[in-house]
């Protein structure tokens, strides 16, 4: 699974410990789901959605190679 966590956060302009802050997990979960490391909860991934006005689908897609 890919994200674009990374290019959500520029365009609020905000930091992983901002984000981390907002969401309430650490700056170090959300370095690992930006880098694929981590695959987050559902419920993470709709604090995420929640917290950037998009659908988990506009951050959160599957690759080929998750089918």
């Amino acid at each position: 699974m890919k994200n674009n966590l990374k290019v959500q956060r520029a365009i609020k302009n905000i930091t992983q410990d901002e984000l981390a802050k907002q969401i309430g997990v650490s700056r170090q979960a959300i370095n690992f789901i930006e880098s694929g490391k981590y695959v987050p909860s559902t419920v993470l991934a709709l604090k995420l959605s929640r917290f950037f006005d998009k659908s988990v689908n506009e951050i959160f897609y599957l690759e080929d190679s998750d089918d």
